[in-house]
């Protein structure tokens, strides 16, 4: 008969088998961690291929490049602060070279910093090596773009004033000098050209007038000479014929004026006949003084016609004293200048006397023009450096200003707004009551 196992071997066989699982899973956990460790080892090395030739292959157009690109990015930054020309720099070389006397490497110099930044400084400096070059025209242009960038650059009215002299402009060149010396009237530089050009537009003026006079006496001598062969033909018509065909010769009446004493024939050298009266040539010539006046007369008589609204204090302030004794073109220059523009206008160019003057020509015209004269004056309070201007009048100054004030804008009937706006006004013109 089989032999029927018992319990005890059913147990062994269950033991065996659980001991076989247990090495089959210790064998299973072995192997997976070879075979992760080679898995790990083989991408490790895959990697560092693939890096490697990542690397070789992606270098050229990223990392390298960036790389490039950032000192491209350093280097032109370094080369712009370097090697880029400035302004300042041409114009600081431009004086090098004039101190060098390479006046023309100085212009080149001086019209490079003027292209990058116009100033009037360059203007003027590049006017001075033309100077040296004698090209005064163009001294004189680069002179009056200095001017129009900085109407108060001394340099530049000087420096047009000895182009201007050397093109034979002496008026302007005059005008130029004068009003440079008004700037910096302690100049000893600027003091000796007003002088000289003064001296020379004075030659200029008395040769005109001497020519005018010339001229006069020629025109004067002609018609000394017509009027004498009229009274000889007269002379001629009343005398009588004798018998030889002689004509007689009339004597003059000696009862007859003395201004008659010397007619005809007789007619004196030292006198001349103008409708039908002798006058002496003395009395007949015009003095210098009187040519001066009519020539004075007249220019006040074309700036009248031609009276436009300034553009700069200088312009101003030459046409203020073309117009000096004249209060009614002076007004009418002033109403040629609109009221609001009046402080970029001066700026920092209002002197006292000029103001003074102002006050007194709108006092001419208040009565008709009251809301102008109010709106100038007004103003005129605007103006830079106003107050300090006030403060540095002479008492006579302020005493003039405050008998203007009482005399013309505090009188008469005055529209109850402009009078408020006088009262404060008279507060900063006068400095108080």
């Amino acid at each position: 008969m089989a032999r029927v196992p018992s319990k005890r071997d059913q147990n062994m066989d269950f033991h065996g088998f659980l001991n076989d699982l247990q090495d089959w899973e210790v064998s299973l956990k072995e192997k997976d961690k070879k075979l992760k460790v080679q898995s790990s080892q083989e991408k490790k090395k895959t990697g560092i291929i693939s890096e490697a030739k990542g690397v070789a292959r992606k270098a050229p157009s990223v990392d390298y490049s960036k790389s490039v690109k950032s000192i491209g990015d350093i280097s032109s930054k370094f080369f712009d602060e370097e090697s880029t020309p400035d302004a300042a720099t041409e114009k600081e070389h431009g004086n090098e070279c004039f101190k060098q006397k390479k006046f023309n490497e100085a212009i080149d110099s001086y019209s490079r910093s003027i292209a990058l930044s116009p100033t009037a400084v360059a203007f003027a400096n590049r006017a001075m090596a033309y100077l040296k070059l004698k090209r005064f025209e163009d001294a004189e242009v680069d002179c009056t773009e200095a001017l129009n960038l900085d109407d108060r650059y001394t340099k530049a009215y000087s420096r047009r004033a000895t182009a201007r002299k050397e093109l034979g402009k002496l008026k302007e060149s005059f005008e130029d000098s004068e009003f440079a010396l008004r700037l910096e009237p302690q100049n000893q530089e600027l003091k000796k050209q007003y002088a000289d050009t003064k001296a020379l537009y004075d030659k200029e003026l008395l040769a005109k007038a001497s020519e005018k006079v010339k001229k006069s006496s020629v025109g004067e001598q002609r018609v000394g000479s017509t009027a004498f062969k009229a009274v000889s033909i007269k002379e001629i018509e009343s005398g009588s014929t004798n018998a030889k065909g002689t004509i007689g010769e009339q004597k003059p009446n000696q009862s007859q004026d003395s201004k008659f004493a010397c007619s005809g024939p007789d007619l004196c050298k030292n006198q001349v006949m103008q409708n039908g009266h002798k006058v002496s040539k003395k009395e007949a010539k015009p003095s210098i003084q009187e040519l001066a006046l009519r020539a004075v007369s007249q220019a006040k008589t074309e700036a009248a016609k031609n009276i436009k609204a300034p553009k700069t204090a200088y312009e101003f302030e030459l046409a203020w004293r073309g117009l000096s004794g004249d209060r009614a073109l002076q007004a009418q220059l002033l109403k040629a200048v609109p009221p609001a523009t009046l402080p970029k206008l001066f700026r920092d160019a209002l002197t006292a006397p000029l103001l003074i003057d102002i006050v007194k020509c709108i006092s001419t015209f208040f009565p008709e023009e009251t809301e102008l004269a109010v709106e100038l004056l007004d103003t005129l309070t605007k103006v830079p450096r106003f107050n300090m201007i006030i403060m540095c009048l002479t008492v006579a100054d302020k005493d003039d200003l405050r008998k203007t004030w009482d005399e013309v804008f505090s009188a008469g009937a005055i529209p109850i707004e402009c009078s408020e706006i006088l009262n404060k006004l008279r507060m900063m013109y006068c400095s108080g009551p």
